[in-house]
């Protein structure tokens, strides 16, 4: 039995073969998993019903795996239908989770269309689509190197 909380098959086989800048992508329920990744990742749907799973689950999830560097987020736009003006509520969620799992780092938010590009590149292994309906709910992380 694994010892670390994600017990995904799929998940932890595709995180065993990445390596250090690779990246991981958990998406919301919105994000268009299927047409915007990179060459080398692998898709994995999470999206039972609608807010099954979260995306700070899943983030707890990997963080439990995973040494992770870096932290982005998607930035709210302030000029279209689905303008935000602060930071989205489930910033604080992946804050908290961030915190629980003993890490110090801080979310780096990339500008929406920026942020698409990011997912596009070879070094992206892995999509989680969540089902999480929150607006700008998508994090990317990049994996670090163990320590121990």
């Amino acid at each position: 039995m694994l010892r670390h909380r994600l017990i995904h098959p799929q998940i932890n086989e595709i995180l065993g073969r990445a390596g250090h800048h690779a990246t991981i992508l958990i998406a919301d329920g919105h994000f268009p998993a299927s047409t915007k990744k990179g060459p080398n990742a692998e898709l994995v749907c999470m999206n039972l019903m609608p807010g099954l799973i979260t995306c700070a689950q899943a983030l707890e999830a990997v963080l439990s795996a995973v040494p992770v560097d870096a932290v982005n987020t998607m930035m709210y736009t302030k000029d279209d239908p689905y303008a935000l003006d602060s930071d989205p509520p489930v910033w604080d969620e992946y804050r908290a989770v961030i915190k629980k799992a003993g890490l110090d780092l801080q979310l780096a938010p990339i500008e929406k269309w920026s942020f698409y590009d990011a997912v596009t590149t070879p070094d992206h292994v892995l999509t989680i689509q969540t089902a999480d309906l929150q607006r700008y709910a998508n994090i990317l992380l990049s994996v670090g190197v163990r320590m121990d």
